[in-house]
């Protein structure tokens, strides 16, 4: 139960989740080490996937074997999963009343200056280095003149961290220090080829079978196999948090398939920063939405029933790699901690992540700021709120829960002095 209760109460994003856990884990309940933590932090920070829902399942299975971890993962996003499909529902049937207009319009603002920051405090902690300053403004440029995909510019930024591996040794140790941890791992927690043979296969499973039963009863390329396919490869593709695929989503979700709007993905995004659980949790809104618009079922509720599905396939398939790499690959990956040929890499990909997110915030920026396009006038109240929740954040420290919630105060007392 403690990790359903985590759930419900896990805002303020990675940041605030994790130092829950180790207030919850370490410090009043004692149920791991400090050191053991740290170790188990700095692992997950260097897999792709959500890092604060990977640390509960590392957690969870450290302590309780294979079980402990799959139910401490599930549970820490299941509340977040029921809360966002209620949560879409509502959008899709009343988002068009006009307080609920006015509510997504006050709160974009915030988001903007979440995500701005959001790009400050990872840079600030990334780019040590003047190349991983280049690699980030290379990406930025990529992505936002060339529009490159988010995948290869994370290859090419991989390819070049490991050709200049030696120049950035520095850099990767700071950003990947070690716990300096040297107890054993408990026997359950040993690799063993066996274990992670039958894993692997079951996992393949998982993957493989709802994938064929979906194309098998909705037909060939339909909306939830594209999304089964899709999430699957964003899920591989989350180094750096959630803030880090966005991105990707945003480029596959609306420009690729248009499941959503711009505007509605920014909606959706201040859902996700709303309710607790995972950030990357806004893929069940996407999902929601997707198969809402693109129902593959037909009669009077087929669009809702589609709605569902979408919401639970786009969930599942962001989420299964992140069981696996725990419970698979955390042994292995364990190993090449620390060793500076392979954090060199992920130090140039972490940097290359800041350029997109900075991409990610600009576009938003120009979406809310300049409504009609950069031809049209600006959005002076937006422009003056995203710069005033962003000073929050930075000179206050603001969480983003206490920003989000000002911003749909201050949004819906608007309305309501409009109204009257």
């Amino acid at each position: 139960m403690f990790w359903l209760k985590l759930g419900f109460i896990s805002f303020g994003g990675p940041a605030g989740q994790i130092s829950l856990m180790h207030q919850s884990l370490v410090v009043e309940r004692r149920w791991i080490s400090d050191k053991r933590f740290l170790h188990a932090l700095n692992y997950c920070m260097v897999l792709p996937g959500p890092e604060a829902q990977q640390l509960a399942t590392y957690l969870g299975w450290l302590m309780h074997r294979t079980w402990g971890g799959v139910l401490a993962g599930l549970l820490f996003v299941l509340p977040s999963l029921f809360l966002l499909v209620g949560l879409s529902w509502l959008y899709v049937n009343f988002g068009q009343l006009p307080w609920m207009t006015a509510l997504f319009n006050g709160i974009k603002p915030a988001v903007i200056a979440i995500v701005a920051h959001a790009v400050w405090r990872v840079g600030s902690r990334t780019l040590k280095h003047p190349v991983l300053w280049l690699l980030a403004l290379g990406s930025l440029l990529a992505t936002a003149l060339l529009q490159l995909p988010f995948p290869l510019v994370l290859l090419v930024s991989a390819w070049v961290g490991w050709l200049l591996r030696g120049r950035l040794s520095n850099a990767s140790a700071s950003g990947h220090a070690s716990s300096d941890d040297h107890s054993p791992l408990p026997a359950h927690a040993q690799f063993r080829k066996a274990r992670a043979a039958k894993l692997l296969l079951i996992g393949a499973l998982l993957w493989g079978l709802p994938m064929v039963l979906l194309g098998w009863w909705f037909g060939p390329s339909n909306t939830l196999w594209q999304m089964g396919a899709f999430f699957s490869k964003a899920a591989l593709m989350t180094f750096g948090g959630a803030y880090a695929v966005l991105p990707y989503v945003f480029q596959g979700a609306v420009e690729t398939y248009h499941w959503l709007t711009p505007a509605q993905m920014m909606d959706g995004l201040a859902l996700g920063e709303s309710t607790p659980g995972p950030l990357i949790m806004v893929v069940t809104f996407i999902g929601f939405l997707g198969g809402h618009v693109q129902p593959v079922m037909a009669g009077e509720h087929g669009a809702l029933w589609s709605a569902l599905l979408g919401a639970l396939v786009a969930t599942w398939f962001t989420f299964l790699p992140s069981f696996l790499f725990i419970l698979i690959g955390g042994p292995l990956v364990e190993t090449t901690h620390g060793q500076w040929r392979w954090t060199a890499p992920l130090s140039a990909i972490s940097a290359a992540v800041v350029g997109v997110m900075l991409h990610l915030a600009l576009f938003f920026a120009q979406h809310v700021g300049w409504p009609q396009g950069l031809s049209g006038s600006m959005n002076v109240a937006a422009a003056g709120f995203t710069l005033w929740w962003w000073f929050l954040l930075w000179r206050f420290k603001w969480s983003v829960l206490n920003v989000m919630a000002a911003a749909s105060l201050c949004a819906v007392g608007w309305h309501l002095v409009q109204w009257l």
